[in-house]
């Protein structure tokens, strides 16, 4: 019965972005790794983004990792339906192709455009922290403000890319962009 866990997600989801005290860097992006694995349950990638033969599914990291361990922790073990969860730091472009989730930090603001772009007929979900992300073409922004994390979601690349989300996740957010910018 697939209802139950996803239901638990998102209740986990809903409390991570409740007020709470100011963190520490680590627990901030402890927290952010959860946000990614619970995307990663309440989206819907189209059959060709996720290979018969591979039982994994990929969390990548572009450039410098801001998680440092975090993801691993946070994921490690863990399954989305019968896909065992690995994570990948990458550091080439051309990498980023055989993932299912792409995590640009804020020090990679600067090649998110480029990114964006290479990736923008594909299905790879895209999260990134900076200001511009989803008006450069990315799918989930990441965001902390006054102690808590938001996250925003461009509905209409996400379509685009194939990637259905989930009514849960939708209405976590904190803005959702349908149509075209």
């Amino acid at each position: 019965m697939r209802v139950l866990p996803i239901w638990l997600g998102t209740v986990a989801l809903a409390m991570l972005t409740q007020p709470g005290k100011a963190q520490p860097q680590g627990d901030e992006y402890h927290v952010k790794a959860a946000f990614l694995f619970h995307f990663a349950q309440l989206v819907d990638w189209p059959a060709e983004a996720l290979s018969s033969g591979d039982v994994h599914l990929n969390f990548c990291t572009f450039g410098e990792d801001p998680f440092g361990g975090e993801l691993e922790r946070t994921v490690e073990g863990k399954l989305i339906g019968s896909r065992s969860v690995r994570v990948l730091h990458l550091t080439q472009p051309q990498d980023t192709r055989g993932c299912q989730i792409l995590f640009l930090g804020q020090r990679e603001s600067k090649q998110a455009p480029a990114l964006l772009e290479m990736l923008a007929n594909t299905s790879v979900l895209t999260v990134g922290e900076s200001d511009g992300f989803i008006h450069q073409g990315g799918m989930i922004r990441l965001s902390v403000e006054n102690d808590r994390i938001f996250f925003e979601i461009s509905l209409a690349v996400a379509q685009r890319a194939g990637i259905k989300m989930s009514s849960k996740l939708l209405v976590l957010a904190k803005s959702v962009i349908r149509g075209q910018e």
